[in-house]
């Protein structure tokens, strides 16, 4: 299980840990879709296009590693070491996002803390650095709700 906690109510930088075991830190992008974080001495950088509905995990060298499309929709894809994963909001209401194979539901993303905005994952399949990009894509998404409901009360 992935768990992504908030570690600044300042920043939105969050620890990543893996069964308790902190593996990584996401760091969103001030101003701009996306973020970085580094595993297992690889760097790893997220960039989102303008919309915030598209983004690319890029390494070091600069090449395409995973990508997602249709981020924000209803059903939305990840393109990663040779697969198409296929997600799924699991309701207009919920938060949680659900992968989707063989027909059926195979793991999930949840926000764990509405306030804080921690999340857990549990993506069978997946390797460990685009399990980080599905968070750090959902990440970067929730927190783009939530700055647009806040400017729209004010």
């Amino acid at each position: 299980m992935l768990e992504a906690r908030k570690v600044s109510v300042w920043r939105s930088r969050y620890e990543i840990s893996v069964d308790g075991r902190t593996v990584t830190t996401w760091d969103n992008a001030f101003w701009k879709s996306g973020g970085s974080f580094e595993l297992d001495g690889r760097h790893y950088q997220v960039r989102g296009n303008f919309l915030g509905n598209r983004y690319a995990m890029v390494d070091v060298d600069d090449r395409i590693v995973a990508s997602a499309d249709r981020v924000g929709r209803k059903r939305w894809t990840v393109d990663a070491d040779g697969e198409t994963y296929q997600f799924q909001r699991a309701s207009v209401w919920s938060h949680e996002q659900e992968l989707h194979a063989r027909g059926g539901r195979v793991g999930s993303v949840k926000r764990t803390s509405v306030w804080r905005g921690d999340l857990t994952a549990d993506l069978p399949g997946l390797s460990l650095p685009v399990q980080i990009f599905v968070l750090g894509v959902l990440i970067t998404m929730l927190d783009q709700q939530s700055a647009a409901a806040a400017s729209a009360a004010s």
